[in-house]
């Protein structure tokens, strides 16, 4: 239960179902362990995982008569979610936590602590679908019947044991269903809205994240400065870190040209960013690497899916082939805008998550 509207319906309607239900929250992060320091905001609102949806959580339990708790995760959290967060800026890729928090804990760590106290399995309030193929011999991911939330993106790492003690009981309904379901149950929070930041970043600036997270640390921003350059090697400027910049980025570059520039590469080797017009941003093929297939066990042959290579990108239409023991290629039917290391491509066949990786 993170406190919002969509795991607060999702336990009155278990509840009311008649289902014997228990409350979890994960207390992941201390939201004001860098409050004011090198520049971060003294509050923030919006961010998930807060103390106010704590409150909201444990609101909605006592209102529909389960027993609930918070479980503290939060050196788990540091260690798996925002250490690798920092590192990944600072080595020039643009990572995305949301993904690492559901594999290495809320559906790792959150079905041990249900198998702990005799719960068979976890709901939450994510939109996706997922169901046993008996054809296949799997348990398959799939996307919800509402495409605007479609979360399954972040979900990809699920693994065939996670998946068959998972339910997603949101996956045929609609968010301005499910606001009706939580009224319809007098929960407070049916108008709530949703949360829009990643939760230990408050305002969205990772820049001063990482700044404050490292002096708080007692550790020194590594020394990242390095060359602007051009696709054809031309050094044109320099640059303060390459943890400033990421995949596609126009404005804050430094340097002013007569047309738009873009970058198109970041080297933590090194430490340049290169940079060039929108066309150089266009690419048919990428590497990922620590895959998980869900659909099928292994890929024995070149495949013909749909992938995604950021969460708001339309699933284009590709070909994938093993590469190596954890490795896909993926070739795309038509260039496909700033491809970024750190994301992940998950690949679809209509509405089943094949699997994913991440970009190299």
């Amino acid at each position: 239960m993170s406190g919002g509207v969509d795991s607060s319906a999702v336990a009155a309607m278990l509840r009311a179902e008649g289902h014997t239900i228990i409350g979890l929250t994960m207390q992941l992060w201390n939201q004001r362990r860098l409050a004011g320091r090198e520049g971060m905001p003294e509050h923030v609102t919006g961010r998930c995982c807060s103390l106010d949806d704590v409150y909201d959580a444990r609101r909605v339990a006592q209102q529909i008569g389960i027993p609930y708790y918070v479980v503290n995760h939060e050196d788990r959290f540091e260690r798996d979610v925002v250490r690798p967060f920092v590192e990944e800026y600072l080595s020039g890729r643009t990572p995305i936590p949301c993904s690492l928090c559901n594999n290495h804990l809320k559906f790792d760590q959150l079905l041990l602590v249900a198998q702990q106290i005799g719960a068979q399995r976890i709901a939450t309030g994510h939109y996706a679908r997922v169901m046993f193929d008996d054809a296949r011999g799997r348990w398959l991911l799939k996307r919800p019947a509402d495409h605007s939330k479609d979360q399954t993106y972040f979900l990809f790492g699920l693994t065939q044991e996670q998946l068959s003690r998972t339910l997603f009981p949101l996956g045929d309904t609609t968010k301005p269903q499910v606001r009706e379901l939580a009224a319809k149950h007098g929960l407070a929070i049916a108008e709530k809205p949703d949360s829009q930041e990643i939760c230990f970043v408050p305002g969205g600036d990772y820049k001063r994240f990482i700044d404050a997270y490292l002096a708080e640390s007692g550790e020194s921003l590594p020394e990242t400065a390095g060359d602007l350059v051009t696709t054809t090697g031309e050094v044109i400027g320099e640059h303060a870190g390459i943890h400033n910049f990421t995949v596609g980025q126009r404005k804050g570059l430094g340097v002013a040209t007569g047309s738009p520039l873009y970058v198109i590469q970041i080297s933590g080797a090194n430490k340049q960013v290169v940079v060039g017009s929108d066309e150089h941003l266009y690419s048919r093929t990428l590497r990922a690497r620590r895959i998980n297939l869900i659909s099928v066990d292994y890929l024995r042959e070149p495949m013909r899916v749909a992938v995604k290579i950021r969460h708001r990108h339309e699933a284009a239409p590709a070909t994938i082939k093993r590469a190596g023991d954890d490795e896909i290629d993926v070739t795309f039917d038509e260039p496909q805008r700033a491809i970024t290391p750190g994301q992940a491509a998950v690949f679809y066949d209509g509405d089943v998550v094949v699997g994913g990786g991440w970009i190299v």
